[in-house]
């Protein structure tokens, strides 16, 4: 005897619960149905199931691509949240070095136009980012040009890092730990960023908040050394201290 529509509904949601998906000729066989009649009792679910390459999954199972884009398009977001704060930190007249990665390019599309801005970089995407915005003089240490993380080395590019008074410093970093400090992937970014905390009146570490509780390679600060962490959340004092 065929079944009514909630006990096929019932039957569905517990074999998928128990095994994770289930497949629509196999549902429809054991069910006695047709694979249109399972679609149609999935749609009725409210969510609670759906179709994914011919099998029933629960809660409207995201395929993995969709998953990873939507991790990608959730970082690029806190990103540019992190940067509109630092971008409230400028103002008119500063001198400012920004760092170089993938978070600082979005501070970099944002800067203010109108306050008369100079900015020392060494990393091509922030300068090509810098160069569209009308009213900015951009600095651009030159060098041998690292192709991944797309920054230049150079001693002749420190030397004119050290001969500018900075305002303010806007530092990126790929790990962020409590006790063992602020570092990053590549070595060679080492000495551009430390010589650009120690040339600026203030230092401000920038990144979301992904960052924290990693390490990468290539240690270059502790926490103390700047006057604030921007993440998406907001500007805020860093520990007293920590340990390198």
């Amino acid at each position: 005897m065929a079944i009514g529509k909630q006990q096929r509904i019932a039957v569905l949601m517990e074999q998928v619960a128990r095994h994770g998906m289930l497949g629509l000729k196999e549902a429809g066989a054991r069910l006695g149905v047709s694979e249109m009649t399972i679609r149609r009792d999935v749609a009725s679910t409210d969510g609670r199931l759906s179709i994914l390459g011919g099998h029933i999954l629960p809660e409207r199972a995201a395929p993995p691509e969709a998953v990873g884009l939507q991790a990608q398009e959730d970082a690029r977001a806190a990103k540019i949240r992190a940067c509109e704060w630092a971008c409230s930190l400028i103002e008119p007249e500063d001198t400012l070095f920004v760092d170089c990665g993938t978070t600082l390019a979005h501070l970099a599309r944002r800067l203010p136009q109108d306050r008369r801005l100079t900015v020392v970089c060494y990393a091509l995407n922030i300068a090509e980012a810098v160069a569209r915005r009308p009213g900015i003089r951009l600095v651009l240490m030159g060098g041998l040009y690292h192709e991944d993380p797309g920054s230049f080395e150079s001693d002749s590019g420190l030397a004119t890092l050290r001969s500018v008074r900075l305002n303010k410093a806007f530092i990126s970093a790929g790990g962020i730990h409590p006790t063992r400090g602020v570092s990053c992937t590549n070595f060679h970014e080492v000495l551009v960023k430390r010589a650009a905390m120690e040339n600026a009146l203030v230092s401000y570490l920038v990144a979301d908040s992904s960052k924290f509780g990693r390490l990468t390679p290539a240690y270059f600060a502790d926490l103390a050394s700047f006057a604030a962490i921007v993440t998406e959340a907001g500007i805020r004092k860093p520990p007293a201290s920590d340990a390198a």
